[in-house]
């Protein structure tokens, strides 16, 4: 198997397993199981911690929260596996789960879950080297990874048994107004307040929304896994922690956050986690065209939308940078991250003063 296939890296300190608690855990959910698992990491994602289980040609994905960590939102193991549970009839690309366990219930004292193993390739900054993707290449694979999206928003979420997975009315305001309090709570002297951009969101705030949906709250290239014969396809969409129901044009917002393209600040371009600048990528007009062809929904007004993503964004590392600030955290890492705060505010700024919303 190509090592650019499902990477993965040895345990990390500190983040081992027991590989006979594990046997016993995985044997006892699911049958035909035979040897010992050969348990492996994959290197992304800390806000849960993800392990590859092999036993010879079964390839299994465990999720568990970090070590140390109390049960919260941010870490919910539940929340994954009920809307991936929810979506395999009627998502295409969904990994199959096979047992979720609560902290009551789990031997590793913690939750947890198991779900499939995709074969596959999955984009990071930049796309796999071996797959020498050409503009054309780029140019159908954004097509299909955004179309991607299109079936997910399309989910009848009701018969998918996701009618309780939460309160999709008001969707746009909770979080409005759940993102300015938790920025204001995690100020730091050393980065604006931008005030005027809050108040914008607020004043500008749809008087509307425009459907209700599954979203994926963290829809970007390199939360998915490309079909290993076709690696134009999407094979898996990946880390469903944040998923809610609401307005469909959030969840694009929040992508399109992500989403850098020539003539953004410098910062963003060099800061851009997924290959979005590669030839032949769509800009983020085309994106919103191509959304609104095969959704028939107006994105006359995208720019709000737009706007809260980088906002959310900008809230999300100021909470990361209030932790390293008050030395609550030793991570030096997180050290630039009141800059990169200024420079996500700026940039909806920016983007406010070209609004004609």
């Amino acid at each position: 198997m190509s090592d650019e296939l499902n990477k993965t890296i040895d345990v990390r300190s500190g983040e081992e397993l027991d590989v006979g608690l594990i046997d016993d855990l995985m044997k006892s959910h699911i049958s035909g199981l035979t040897g010992d698992p050969e348990i492996r990491q994959f290197a992304s994602g800390h806000s849960n911690l993800t392990y590859a289980i092999q036993y010879g040609s079964k390839r299994f994905v465990l999720r568990r929260p970090p070590f140390g960590t109390k049960p919260k939102s941010g870490h919910s193991m539940i929340r994954e596996y009920k809307v991936m549970n929810g979506l395999k009839d009627a998502f295409s690309a969904v990994p199959d789960t096979y047992f979720y366990l609560s902290d009551e219930d789990s031997p590793l004292g913690a939750e947890c879950y198991v779900m499939e193993l995709v074969d596959g390739y999955k984009p990071e900054k930049t796309m796999p080297p071996s797959l020498q993707f050409s503009a054309s290449d780029n140019r159908t694979l954004c097509e299909n990874f955004f179309s991607k999206l299109i079936e997910l928003h399309a989910v009848d979420y009701k018969a998918a048994g996701l009618g309780d997975f939460g309160k999709p009315e008001g969707y746009v305001e909770r979080q409005i107004t759940g993102w300015n309090g938790r920025f204001e709570r995690a100020r730091t002297d050393d980065v604006e307040d931008f005030q005027d951009v809050r108040d914008w969101l607020v004043e500008k705030m749809p008087e509307t929304e425009v459907g209700h949906s599954v979203l994926h709250g963290d829809y970007r290239l390199d939360n998915v896994i490309l079909c290993k014969s076709n690696p134009h396809e999407i094979a898996a969409v990946l880390d469903w922690e944040i998923s809610a129901l609401g307005d469909p044009l959030m969840d694009l917002g929040n992508t399109l956050a992500y989403w850098t393209q020539k003539g953004d600040p410098e910062f963003l371009l060099n800061t851009t986690m997924q290959p979005c600048l590669d030839d032949g990528m769509m800009t983020r007009e085309e994106i919103c065209d191509f959304y609104a062809e095969k959704t028939g929904l107006d994105l006359s007004k995208f720019s709000y939308y737009h706007v809260y993503g980088i906002f959310r964004n900008a809230a999300i590392l100021q909470q990361i940078y209030y932790r390293y600030y008050h030395g609550q955290s030793q991570n030096k890492a997180f050290a630039g991250f009141g800059a990169f705060v200024n420079v996500l505010g700026n940039h909806a700024r920016d983007l406010i003063n070209k609004s004609d919303i």
